[in-house]
């Protein structure tokens, strides 16, 4: 391959980049001008709640300062100060930027994170392999059209990884999400991170990653039970067993047991740190609310409206039956364990059981992640997120025909479309419709189930093998 074409290759990919960048700065410009002048903003409201923290932390006064036994000594505010602000602390000091610099630097920091994990995505797929085998009927024949017409392999992989990886840096879903002031961008770039260290072996850098990750929000601990399976299988398929007996006997190996004490470690060292400084609110805030949290607001789990129906009215009539007396399937539906120990099994088990390998922790972290979202007991488009990033890692290994392809998707779009319907006439017409929307939360629930079994059914063992 000429050295021309390697720099074509290479301007194409930066001509993604750059178009990526120039999209984000100018949405976060027009955001700024939007906010200005409309009633409706397009900021998210979120980011209001980031800056706002931001601003306790960096100015303590009285009735703000930090509870922890370290808070007093350092003398800074404490971001709990700030009602509904239920975040590590370390992203309000990632925005300190927005008290000394501008309002708006913590958008550019969220749009740098998508960009950085479009980046990530690319050289993941260069790296690990993304090219399709191609039907062509040339190289078959092995006539002289085969010499003139013979594709270079890696220019095909350079082209293949820039369109997967344009897919999520082009993706309208991924930046109006970040330029709007959404986080997440940033604690995917963490997942990212622990999924390309993981899938080159590194594990103890994978393992310290997870622990930051699941530090900023706690869900990626489910990824944990992916990389120790993938550890525990490659382990007892070097050793020529295969049994279920052998890979569970790994669990006691080395590797298995470093990874699981470098993550917890770092995971709770950094919780130590922040209880030492911000003490109980942090805690309470950042982890222990999860765990009571009762979301009776209406959003695409289907959960919501139990929960709506069970919420306590002030006066405990709602948790009292007929008689007086609390019924059980009332007590059921309040508690936290109803939704979450199912979902935690399905996603468990779904990591326990598909990372038979390295190269399958891409399918397996979509998997879990995918069901996490999907039997969670609040779910909004933000969250759809968290399993999209894995997209364009998990594409090359799909043996997935256009047609099934444009049906999972029409399915996936369609139930969100017929929920939102619904949910727009309860929230901006203000009619009764609860039960109407309940039911599409049902039928939400069913497609994205469907379209992910769909996923799994086309997933192509041999492709892993073959790279």
């Amino acid at each position: 391959m000429s050295q021309s074409n390697y720099l074509s290759m290479a301007t194409s990919f930066r001509a993604v980049l750059a178009l990526s960048c120039i999209l984000r700065i100018g949405l976060i410009l027009y955001s700024e001008w939007h906010d200005a002048h409309s009633l409706v903003k397009y900021t998210d409201v979120d980011y209001r709640v980031f800056s706002d923290a931001t601003h306790f932390l960096l100015n303590p006064g009285s009735g703000n300062r930090a509870q922890g036994p370290l808070g007093t000594w350092l003398n800074v505010g404490d971001p709990y100060t700030r009602a509904t602000y239920r975040y590590t602390p370390l992203l309000s000091l990632l925005l300190a930027p927005n008290e000394w610099i501008h309002p708006s630097f913590g958008k550019y920091i969220f749009a740098g994170c998508d960009i950085l994990a479009g980046v990530l995505i690319h050289s993941l797929l260069l790296s690990l392999g993304s090219q399709r085998v191609s039907s062509n009927p040339a190289r078959k024949t092995g006539g002289p059209k085969a010499e003139t017409r013979r594709e270079d392999p890696l220019e095909d992989r350079r082209a293949y990884s820039t369109i997967l990886a344009a897919v999520h840096l082009l993706s309208p879903f991924v930046f109006s999400i970040s330029t709007r002031g959404s986080s997440e961008s940033v604690l995917l770039l963490f997942v990212l991170g622990t999924l390309a260290c993981a899938l080159r072996g590194r594990w103890h850098a994978a393992s310290a990653l997870l622990g930051v990750a699941v530090h900023w929000k706690i869900y990626p601990v489910i990824y944990g039970v992916a990389c120790i399976a993938a550890i525990c299988q490659e382990r007892a398929h070097a050793k020529g067993k295969t049994s279920p007996g052998a890979v569970i006997a790994q669990l006691w190996s080395r590797q298995a047991i470093s990874f699981a004490v470098i993550s917890a470690g770092t995971f709770f060292a950094l919780g130590v740190a922040m209880f030492a400084i911000w003490g109980r609110p942090f805690l309470e805030e950042t982890y222990l609310y999860h765990l009571h949290r009762r979301d009776h607001r209406h959003n695409f789990a289907p959960h919501f409206y139990l929960i709506y129906l069970t919420y306590p009215d002030g006066s405990g009539a709602v948790e009292a039956g007929a008689g007086g007396s609390r019924t059980w399937w009332r007590a059921l539906l309040r508690s936290p364990l109803a939704g979450f120990v199912p979902q935690m099994v399905l996603a468990i088990g779904a990591g326990a059981l598909l990372a038979r390998r390295r190269e399958d922790l891409v399918l397996a972290w979509f998997v879990q992640t995918a069901v996490f979202v999907i039997f969670n007991k609040v779910c909004t488009s933000q969250y759809f997120l968290w399993y999209l990033l894995f997209i364009p890692l998990l594409v090359p290994r799909l043996g997935i025909s256009a047609r099934r392809a444009v049906v999972c998707a029409t399915v996936w779009a369609a139930t969100q479309a017929l929920w939102l319907s619904q949910a727009y006439r309860l929230e901006f017409l203000g009619e009764e419709v609860f039960a109407e929307l309940w039911m599409c939360g049902l039928v939400y629930l069913l497609g994205h189930a469907w379209v992910l079994g769909a996923i799994i059914d086309v997933y192509d063992v041999t492709a892993c093998k073959q790279q």
